[in-house]
């Protein structure tokens, strides 16, 4: 297995982007907020944006609110000139300032006052994951230009267990724009006035009387309005994803699989690991969370059942016994996550992989942050 060393990632001025990505639960959040607090502390002008929705990275961080402004982190030791904002994607104020920057004032209060417009931008599927590649394409702009301090963006992905929503997003919300069923409600909007009454009659009359009966009239025409007010501005809406993506392909760049010992995440990872090879995205390397680990190898799990039941049956030293207990389950534990990891390690053997153990509660607290970040690195 090789070693991943993340401390060289955080280490490297060239580093501008780290991407934590992989399946629901696996850590992503701590992980992410973990390497950029190290990365803070070790001398980089940091910020974190997450897409957690348990919002556990704000009370990590001392932080009483967090959201799409990013913030400063109090109790960061700044003494080699580093700093760390925080901040939590809003998906609706993102979509907001996404209208705004791509559309006139007149055609972006337009949009904005559609009724529809509520419903996509809150809770369409793909709309998260497009408007966390936009946040994070925002933030490196603002960088650039000099309006930001930062050099480096730590992103948490949103938890998706399928594959890399994170990077379909933009093609998903480009099929939804130019599938069959919005060029039927787009008709009425690119025929106008009169001739529209003749096309959209001729042509798709009955499939708009049936969505008139099915959602009503006027729900139709607010759908309608707001797709037609979209149409106009999507051109903008590509460029932007595609300036994202090779923002992601490009130098400075890195993607860290996040994953947990167990079957599912594992699998999930496998998977990432491959999709981002096939894109041809920058891998780091694999952070696989919550390892079991134990101080003392020699002793099996059967050695330790073994002298268990020895103690249970000559009726002494029970304490010592349900010790052994203990260990015994989680030396099981270790074994079966070796083996699991083994297969993974085994599909990908040149994938760096760095192993974080299982802690016995949530990190909740810098400290706690501080001793994630030291197993990421190099101690």
């Amino acid at each position: 297995m090789n070693r991943l060393d993340l401390d060289v990632l955080l280490d490297d001025p060239g580093t501008a982007i780290i991407v934590c990505t992989g399946s629901g639960g696996v850590g992503k959040t701590t992980t992410a907020a973990a390497l950029a607090l190290r990365a803070a502390e070790r001398g980089r002008r940091a910020v974190v944006l997450t897409i957690d929705p348990a919002r556990r990275l704000a009370q990590s961080m001392g932080l009483t609110e967090l959201d799409n402004t990013p913030r400063p982190v109090s109790g960061v030791d700044g003494s080699a000139g580093g700093s760390l904002d925080a901040m939590m994607l809003d998906m609706k104020r993102t979509f907001d300032d996404l209208v705004e920057s791509a559309a006139t004032p007149q055609k972006a209060a337009e949009i904005r006052a559609n009724p529809f417009y509520e419903a996509m931008s809150s809770s369409f599927s793909g709309t998260q994951e497009y408007m966390a590649m936009e946040k994070l394409s925002q933030l490196r702009a603002e960088a650039v230009a000099g309006e930001r301090p930062w050099d480096l963006i730590v992103v948490d992905t949103p938890p998706s267990r399928s594959a890399l929503d994170f990077l379909d997003a933009p093609k998903r919300l480009a099929s939804f724009l130019d599938g069959r069923f919005i060029r039927v409600l787009m008709a009425p909007a690119r025929a106008g006035g009169r001739a529209y009454l003749r096309v959209f009659s001729a042509a798709v009359g009955g499939v708009a009387g049936v969505m008139s009966r099915l959602l009503g009239a006027q729900v139709l025409h607010d759908v309608q309005t707001f797709v037609a007010a979209l149409d106009t501005i999507f051109g903008g809406f590509r460029q932007r994803a595609e300036h994202t993506y090779e923002l992601l392909q490009g130098e400075g760049t890195w993607f860290v699989v996040v994953a947990g010992p167990d079957p599912d995440a594992l699998r999930e990872a496998s998977y990432f690991v491959e999709r981002l090879e096939q894109e041809g995205m920058p891998l780091a390397g694999l952070v696989l969370n919550r390892v079991h680990t134990s101080v003392i190898d020699d002793l099996t799990s059967e050695r330790s059942l073994a002298a268990a039941e020895q103690l249970e049956e000559d009726g002494v030293h029970p304490l010592t016994a349900g010790l052994l207990r203990l260990h015994a389950d989680r030396m099981r534990r270790r074994d079966g996550e070796q083996q699991l990891a083994a297969r993974m390690y085994g599909a990908h053997p040149d994938l760096p992989v760095v192993e974080v153990p299982v802690r016995a509660q949530d990190v909740h607290d810098l400290d706690g942050l501080r001793s994630v970040g030291a197993d990421l690195g190099s101690g």
